[in-house]
């Protein structure tokens, strides 16, 4: 058991150094699917575990790729160009009132798809429409920063918006809507809060004024994808483009309502997630008439090894008896009351995720509440407040979140230079206190609604 403790510890620990560093770009998949590797070969993890573990991902894992597949046909049918488009025209020329308009699109974007999806969706749009705009990078930075933070904190309200939060809610055994009556109210409120917050801390670096756009990017993509030839397209046709997007965002919304249904009823809300994400391909290929291999290509398939490989590596150090040795330090302080144990708890979920990231942080907190033999409302309450700490708490560092990951990899691919400096100076003060007030009102939500 010593031999295995040893490698088990190793084996994470140099997973998330080469995640975090990724030599030359790589995939966060690879090390991942290493470091699992070693884990089963050194039998800490049996092929039992490893069924268990299929059938605790599986779901969470098809839903969120379903998702993602959704906001690649998206981006197939124009709605980057469109939304920048949109975005430049709400704002009428001031830049403060740009930066709540990019709060609303990235808080809708994680609610409608998911963080990873948000962040791929409402990063290119940004950079599409701040060059539009010419805007220096000093002044680009404060609205891709902000704009990343709402749309990876934004997974919080809806257990379905994450795929760390969908395989914990199979581990706590608690259905998504849920999840969402305990979370959506005191988590929306703590982003309403941080996005006031961040305002405070970034507005001196707004812009007043916005410069006029440069180009119609909206434009640009139409005659570029469907008539090379012409270089105006008619307010008519402009209006008409609008009609059709607002459809195929209320087709992703009713879908998404649909899976909460699916988990009242108790159908796997896979089934729905894949059934939305194949009419949305259907209704491309009509559209369109474009083959749909290009959507199979871009989507991110990786994640499901990633998601498989972390939770292996997770159960191999739950088996060498981690978990037991933190419900050991845990349990009394749990047993002090649910005000304490909430606070401790998603702190100690926000320290985690900031120092190894919050995919193993979240498993190894849920993990440790399921040993405890908590009563139902304090073992969901707990968790809730672990999620705030992965989703909200992570943001303290860059490199808490996967979504954050994904996020510096855009920037890099682009020529954008955003800082730790830049990062923290927002983030050390935004982020404790938002997590410390949506800790509070989960607390008190749960006590008014379900106790």
């Amino acid at each position: 058991m010593d031999f295995q403790i040893v490698i088990a510890g190793l084996v994470f620990i140099s997973t998330m150094l080469v995640i975090f560093w990724r030599p030359k770009g790589m995939n966060e998949a690879w090390p991942a699917s290493i470091g699992a590797g070693i884990i089963i070969i050194t039998g800490i993890v049996s092929r039992t575990d490893i069924t268990d573990i299929i059938s605790k991902i599986g779901g969470a894992s098809i839903t969120i790729i379903a998702t993602i597949v959704m906001a690649v046909i998206l981006e197939s049918f124009g709605f980057f160009h469109w939304a920048a488009a949109r975005l430049a025209s709400l704002s009428k020329g001031s830049g403060h009132r740009l930066y709540w308009y990019i709060q609303l699109l990235c808080f809708l974007m994680t609610l409608l798809f998911n963080n990873d999806g948000s962040i791929l969706i409402t990063t290119p749009i940004l950079i599409l429409l701040l060059r539009n705009l010419q805007l220096k990078p000093h002044q680009q930075i404060p609205y891709l920063l902000s704009g990343a933070l709402t749309a990876t904190a934004s997974s919080a309200p809806i257990g379905v918006s994450n795929i760390v939060n969908l395989i914990a809610l199979n581990i706590v055994e608690m259905s998504l809507w849920m999840h969402t009556a305990m979370m959506f109210v005191p988590a929306t409120l703590g982003l309403l809060f941080m996005s006031w917050l961040m305002y405070i801390v970034v507005r001196n670096k707004l812009p007043k004024k916005l410069p006029d756009s440069v180009m119609d990017v909206e434009e640009s993509f139409f005659t570029k994808s469907f008539h090379p030839l012409k270089t105006k397209i008619s307010v008519e046709k402009k209006k008409q483009r609008t009609k059709f997007m607002l459809k195929v965002l209320l087709f992703v919304f009713v879908m998404r309502c649909l899976l909460f249904v699916a988990s009242y009823v108790n159908i796997p809300i896979e089934i729905v997630a894949v059934l939305g994400s194949v009419v949305l391909l259907a209704w491309r290929w009509y559209h369109l008439r474009t083959n749909p291999v290009d959507v199979l290509k871009k989507t991110p398939w990786h994640i499901l090894i990633f998601a498989f490989s972390m939770y292996v590596i997770i159960y191999g150090l739950h088996n060498v008896g981690l978990t037991a040795l933190l419900v050991e330090w845990c349990e009394p302080i749990v047993n002090q009351g649910l005000f304490q144990a909430s606070f401790i708890m998603g702190g100690l979920v926000s320290i985690l995720s900031n120092l190894f990231n919050n995919h193993p942080a979240l498993m190894i907190g849920t993990i440790t509440l399921t040993e405890m033999g908590l009563d139902p409302i304090t073992l969901k309450t707990i968790y809730l407040a672990n999620i705030i700490g992965s989703d909200m708490g992570s943001l303290l560092l860059p490199i808490g979140t996967l979504a954050s990951l994904i996020w510096m990899s855009i920037l890099r691919r682009n020529k954008i230079k955003v800082t730790w400096k830049d990062y923290l100076s927002v983030s050390l003060i935004v982020i404790p206190i938002t997590t410390i007030v949506t800790l509070i009102l989960l607390y008190f939500w749960v006590q008014m609604t379900f106790t």
